[in-house]
């Protein structure tokens, strides 16, 4: 051995023995000095049955350990109080320990602790001084029971029987408020009676936790609410939702924790029940409701039960077997203040008895299936909460609902939403419109972020009743096809706040009240953007013509139509805020129509605009090229207070086209209006009318020309006879009209070919007034020959109560007195009506005469007949004196 060798020998034998003195030296001063020093230099109390310590290795053995707080009411510092049954330190950092103040080991290790820990008061970030962390690479617990406290002495965590295993432990004294008191790597847990206080608001509870294979197993856990609601609203204004939830078993794994953030994995609950209690609180930016981020990444729910609760204890929401699959779900600040309290990315929920209450609904849902492409909702039921209300109300059921989306979402509190498709089957029930709307209040879409679409719309096999007021209406077998129907901000400030594609829509056997008077009726209506058809369509009164007569108190026509079918093609839009009507082609195909007027109410005094004006005063730009009605019927019927039954007039074979009808709003489209008629009157003459006006002429010129032929004039007896009690017979070989006119009136001329034409006027009784018609039939021109000249109407004045029809009327009426009696109507009038006076002034005076012949002979009657009764009387006396003398002479 070297010299240098010796000496390095000698030093190492010199440095061990040194170090072996120190650490038996130290061990000795620890185990007897230690507790006191601890107690004189620290802030608590200690005591141990052993204690061995390595120098070297700064390892630590202990048992049979007793701590205390020296003083329990400083809040500075980290209360501790209890026992260990043992203890074991790995790699401890003395110096820091000694020196630092700094506690920072490699392993730690307690058996059977039972310990009270009372966390210090938090420090103010700006101004307090940072307390130092305790670090434990590794902490291991076996069978401890563990209490630990807020620095207000508050129960903040507590735990049984815990055995506990964790790696890379950094528990620090921050704020526990806002940040999570320990964070970790990785770790096995076992434990019973788990309890954690996160605020003041909700206590964490669960019977037992247990790990396997790094998945956490926690039966019967409950996030309870500390307050009862009432307490919630008054402590906490600000805050706007109060959870309760519990569930019977629920497992994880993968824990995360650092700072205020848990992240967790394949987190599964069993029969979870959620209850949530909402309040009238609105959102608010600034207003920290929730302070942990909860990322959990996936999350299954078997057999869910959720309960949410409106402000007055009512339920809003329920849910019973509820089953959820939701990856990525994240509960923040900013998520718990939406209806929906936390975000997702893909989602799978089944579920059974749904139920959604509104102030004015409460819908119910047998079975639904969302995912993020589609849902699928199942016995769909939708019933009124209340008689009346200001919003419309429904009655429905659906037997599916089913929606294909492209995306949709839950942002800032709304809903955005593009769809590919809904489809809705089996819709059967109603719909009650509101009657009066809130002044000045418009549909809201504040919770829709717009554009909202829905690219395809199908309604099939359904049935669905509409009402409003008197107006009520009933769709059956209803089939409903819409493309590209949008909600957007243009469209939501519109009256009807959407648009579409194209759509149809069909119905079998539809139904629709319109008043109180009519109800109209389609066997088939089908709609569609560019058509309409119906077929077997009906208007038809729901009241008699006597209860009609009472019910209005002024005159009024009474329709009753039938029509085999109703067609039409073009640009219909009567429902947007830009209405159009731009069609090709109206057909009206066996139109059977009645119209009953009656004289009997008040005449309605309100003046009475012609075609031309009415049409132009539609709002909307309105043109249809062409119009026919087709092999059609009219008939009009018309009484008064001394008629005997209603006087008829029937247009049989009807058929008009009209051309051009306008509302005179299109730029560049004709205004002037022709109409062509051709029908049989009374089903029996041929009647020809050709009827044109313009409806940009504001002054409603208008021009109507036609013929009526080989009319028997006994054929108008139906309206003449009950109404006018006059009966005519001849013949009318031909009756030419030809007027024009404007709204002050018409004139024209008018051509009649007759022969053999009398008039019969009738009594109230039906029998035939002799003097009366034969007066009648003197001034009449019964022939007219076979060329008769045409007479001119001139001069009509129109009363513009009355309809244009009375105007046309007025003047075929003047022509008839012209041909008929002569162009000196007025005079011939005066005269048969003075003929008429001298006659019934002869009548009289011979009925006069007639009584008083007949008093004369009744006065000399009754004369006589006295003379008789005295001269019977004066006779009988005489016998009976002579039967009185008998007697006595006997006796």
């Amino acid at each position: 051995m070297t010299k240098n060798t010796r000496k390095i020998a000698i030093a190492l034998g010199v440095l061990v023995l040194l170090f072996a003195v120190a650490n038996f030296g130290v061990n000795f001063w620890l185990k007897r000095y230690l507790p006191n020093y601890i107690k004189n230099n620290s802030d608590y109390k200690v005591s141990y049955k052993t204690l061995d310590i390595d120098l070297g290795t700064g390892n630590i053995r202990s048992t049979g350990i007793t701590v205390a707080s020296k003083n329990p009411n400083n809040q500075n510092v980290i209360g501790l109080d209890g026992t260990v049954d043992s203890l074991k330190i790995s790699r401890l950092g003395i110096y820091d320990a000694v020196f630092n103040n700094r506690i920072n080991s490699s392993d730690f290790l307690m058996v059977k602790p039972n310990l009270k820990i009372t966390l210090a008061k938090p420090i103010n970030d700006k101004t307090g001084k940072k307390r130092q962390p305790l670090l434990f690479k590794n902490l291991k617990i076996n069978d401890g029971n563990i209490e630990m406290l807020r620095h207000t002495r508050q129960k903040f965590l507590a735990v049984n029987s815990l055995n506990l295993s964790v790696s890379n432990l950094r528990m620090t004294e921050e704020d526990v408020e806002d940040k999570l008191p320990v964070v970790f790597d990785q770790y096995t847990i076992s434990g019973n009676n788990f309890y954690f206080r996160p605020d003041n608001v909700y206590a964490l509870k669960a019977k037992t936790v247990t790990t396997d294979n790094g998945k956490m197993k926690i039966k019967d856990f409950e996030l309870r609410p500390l307050l009862s609601y009432a307490q919630f609203v008054r402590y906490y204004p600000k805050k706007r939702n109060l959870f309760d939830f519990k569930t019977r078993e629920m497992d994880f794994k993968d824990i995360v924790l650092k700072d205020n953030k848990v992240t967790l994995s394949e987190m599964r609950f069993e029969d979870p029940d959620l209850k949530m209690y909402t309040t009238n609180v609105k959102p608010s930016q600034k207003q920290k409701d929730f302070k942990l981020v909860v990322n959990l990444q996936d999350v299954i729910m078997h057999n869910a039960k959720v309960q949410i609760l409106k402000p007055n204890g009512n339920k809003l929401f329920s849910a019973g077997n509820l089953n959820m699959d939701v990856n990525k779900l994240v509960m923040d600040e900013n998520t718990v203040k939406g209806n929906i309290p936390f975000s997702y990315e893909k989602f799978l929920i089944t579920g059974r008895d749904l139920n959604y209450l509104t102030e004015t609904q409460d819908v119910k849902v047998a079975t639904v299936n969302v995912n993020p492409n589609s849902a699928d909702l199942r016995s769909v039921v939708i019933k009124p909460t209340v008689q009346t209300s200001t919003k419309t109300l429904a009655d429905l059921a659906a037997k599916q609902i089913s929606l294909k989306v492209n995306k949709w979402n839950m942002k800032d509190n709304k809903l955005e939403m593009d769809a590919q498709s809904l489809y809705i089957n089996g819709l059967i029930g109603k719909i009650v419109a509101a009657d009066k709307k809130p002044s000045g209040k418009k549909m809201s879409f504040d919770k829709i972020k717009l554009p909202l679409l829905v690219r395809n719309i199908v309604v099939d096999n359904s049935r669905i009743g509409y009402s409003k007021g008197e107006d009520s209406q009933t769709f059956d077998n209803l089939q409903i096809k819409v493309k590209d129907f949008e909600i957007n901000e243009k469209t939501s400030k519109e009256k009807l706040p959407f648009k579409t594609g194209n759509y149809s829509i069909t119905s079998k056997n539809f139904s629709k009240r319109i008043d109180r008077f009519y109800v109209m009726s389609a066997g088939l209506l089908k709609v569609g953007k560019q058509n309409i058809q119906l077929n077997n369509f009906a208007l038809k009164p729901i009241v008699s013509r006597a209860q009609f007569i009472r019910m209005i108190p002024k005159e009024r026509d009474l329709y009753d139509l039938k029509i085999n079918q109703i067609t039409a093609t073009g640009n219909i839009d009567l429902t947007s805020e830009n209405k159009i009507v731009d069609a090709n082609q109206v057909t009206i195909s066996g139109l059977n129509a009645n119209i009953f007027r009656s004289k009997i109410p008040a005449d309605d005094k309100t003046v009475k605009p012609l075609y031309s004006e009415l049409l132009r005063k539609i709002k909307f730009p309105l043109f249809i090229k062409n119009t026919d009605i087709k092999n059609s019927v009219l008939v009009y019927e018309e009484d008064t207070k001394k008629s005997d039954g209603p006087g008829k007039l029937t247009f049989g074979n009807f058929n008009m086209n009209i051309k051009n009808l306008n509302s005179a709003k299109m730029n560049g489209r004709p205004t002037q209006v022709p109409i062509t008629i051709n029908c049989s009157f009374m089903n029996i003459s041929p009647m020809r009318v050709n009827w044109s006006f313009d409806t940009a002429n504001t002054s409603d010129a208008f021009s109507i020309s036609g013929n009526i032929s080989d009319l028997p004039a006994s054929s108008i007896n139906p309206f003449v006879e009950p109404y006018l009690k006059i009966q005519t017979t001849g013949l009318i070989r031909d009756l030419v009209f030809n007027f024009r006119g404007n709204k002050a009136g018409l004139n024209g001329t008018l051509n009649m070919k007759h022969q053999d034409l009398k008039v019969a006027i009738l009594r109230e009784s039906g029998e035939k007034n002799k003097l009366l018609s034969a007066v009648a039939n003197f001034v009449i021109k019964s022939n007219s020959g076979n060329y008769p000249e045409s007479v001119v109407v001139d001069n009509v004045q129109r009363d513009n109560t009355k309809s244009f029809f009375n105007l046309f009327w007025k003047g075929i009426e003047e022509g008839l007195k012209k041909t008929l009696i002569g162009n000196n109507v007025e005079k011939t009038e005066e005269k048969v009506k003075n003929t008429v006076q001298t006659t019934k002034e002869t009548v009289n005076k011979a009925k006069t005469e007639i009584q008083n012949t007949t008093a004369t002979i009744k006065e000399k009657k009754d004369s006589t007949v006295i003379k008789v009764q005295k001269t019977k009387k004066n006779l009988g006396d005489k016998l009976k004196g002579i039967f009185r003398k008998k007697e006595k002479a006997e006796n």
